[in-house]
């Protein structure tokens, strides 16, 4: 019997299969957003040292990334959340930004920020991030106010005392 259950596991960015979802990733979220205002991390940006890549597999095929990107010692960012769209409504976008969580508080991080569309296509990632207990905030790091863009945090601390990353 095929194991259907997602598993997160460390990104290996040479594999043809995960540089397939990437790429497709890219292409999406720049097909959904205004020209100049699709921030998704294309493989070069996500080889950089201060990225953690993470990719969901379901059975043999990979279903999902996500990325965390360090900011400084006390804030990450998260980046490239991505679900094939095979894999859609089973629950890989929670996994995986439940994973990202769990290593940013690991690592000692106490916030995460986040850049996501404002456009339609962008409405599903949007309830996801508030199920988890994300807020709109002001543009962070280098990112300037935009139209197209909506700006999320989340205080780890808080979601901690909440007694799991999701609020319930």
């Amino acid at each position: 019997m095929k194991d259907l259950r997602i598993r997160i596991l460390q990104a290996d960015l040479d594999d043809p299969r995960i540089v397939e979802l990437i790429e497709n990733h890219v292409v999406a979220a720049r097909g959904q957003t205004a020209p100049g205002s699709a921030h998704a991390l294309g493989l070069s940006g996500l080889r950089s040292s201060d990225v953690s890549v993470w990719v969901a597999n379901r059975g043999e095929d990979v279903v999902g990334t996500g990325a965390l990107k360090r900011l400084s010692e006390v804030e990450g960012e998260v980046k490239s959340m991505y679900t094939s769209p095979s894999a859609r409504r089973l629950g890989v976008a929670s996994i995986m930004l439940d994973h990202i969580i769990d290593a940013a508080r690991n690592e000692g991080l106490r916030r995460l920020n986040l850049e996501t569309g404002s456009w339609p296509y962008f409405d599903p990632a949007r309830a996801l991030y508030a199920a988890f207990g994300f807020v709109e905030c002001d543009p962070f790091g280098e990112y300037r106010e935009d139209p197209n863009s909506v700006f999320m945090t989340l205080n780890i601390e808080d979601s901690l005392a909440r007694g799991s990353s999701r609020s319930n």
